[in-house]
């Protein structure tokens, strides 16, 4: 089994297990947690013996979201004076997060997200990705990034469209409120609600269940429904990553971000 950095990979009867292990920086998103994830689900692409994965994070928080000093390193090369990156290359690492829910999407098995805690903003569009969506009765999801100073994209508006509806992804992404599990599981995008502490062994239990059935017209199920829903998705999305780097390059998502970080509210100009 491939080694990992940032994730610890279990597998038992069928049922993979994947832990997202940066527990010290609150399971936040790096760009090397992303490509480990992308290349996990690339590599079991063509995994005919797996009936489903499992993706979890700690015991009491999925994920805080992007990694923050991602940002914060290149607004320090910027001020010294270091010479910005090609757009071309910009262009290449904005695509990781939008790779990686893709390459999770399409995993053939079915896949359960198993959420203690908070999920936020790249976690919560990961989640979304996923078949699944397990959530502890404390759990929420916040999309931050529009009251930052940025697009909402990883091609997530389309898929929380096809789930929640236009009224209610409008809410989830413009105002990035915290949206607890009970609400979500009303709405339609958490699946089950379990007490605290339980999310894992009810993701167990669906797999369990899934693993009676049959694998074929379960994995047809699943790329038919994917078909229907997502049909549309990239005509929806195709420009997000170049909306993207539009915003990121503006002085708002730069004030955004500083704002976060100083725990202070921001002063948006529309620059």
């Amino acid at each position: 089994m491939t080694e990992y950095n940032c994730l610890n990979v279990t597998n038992c009867d069928g049922v993979i297990t994947v832990r997202i292990s940066r527990e010290e920086q609150r399971n936040s998103l790096s760009l090397e947690l992303m490509r480990e994830l992308t290349d996990f689900a690339l590599a079991h692409r063509d995994d005919n013996e797996t009936h489903a994965i499992i993706l979890r994070g700690a015991d009491t928080f999925f994920s805080a979201g992007a990694d923050l000093s991602i940002f914060e390193e290149k607004n320090a090369k910027a001020s010294a004076g270091e010479k910005r990156p090609k757009l071309m290359e910009l262009r290449k690492e904005a695509n990781v997060g939008p790779n990686m829910c893709k390459a999770w999407e399409e995993l053939p098995c079915v896949t359960i997200t198993a959420i203690e805690g908070h999920c936020i903003g790249g976690a919560a569009a990961l989640a979304v990705a996923c078949d699944f969506r397990i959530m502890g009765e404390s759990a929420y999801m916040s999309l931050p990034e529009v009251p930052l100073g940025i697009n909402m994209s990883w091609h997530t508006v389309p898929r929380l469209v096809a789930m929640i509806g236009p009224s209610r992804t409008k809410r989830m992404v413009m105002f990035g409120e915290k949206l607890k599990a009970n609400q979500l599981e009303t709405w339609g995008c958490a699946d089950e609600v379990v007490p605290d502490g339980t999310t894992h062994d009810t993701a167990q239990t669906w797999a369990a269940n899934l693993s009676k059935l049959p694998p074929l017209p379960i994995r047809m199920t699943k790329h038919a429904v994917n078909a229907a829903t997502a049909a549309n998705n990239y005509a929806a999305t195709y420009m997000e990553s170049d909306q993207y780097l539009l915003t990121a390059l503006s002085e708002d998502f730069e004030e955004g971000v500083s704002a976060f970080l100083e725990k202070r509210m921001p002063d948006f100009k529309g620059n």
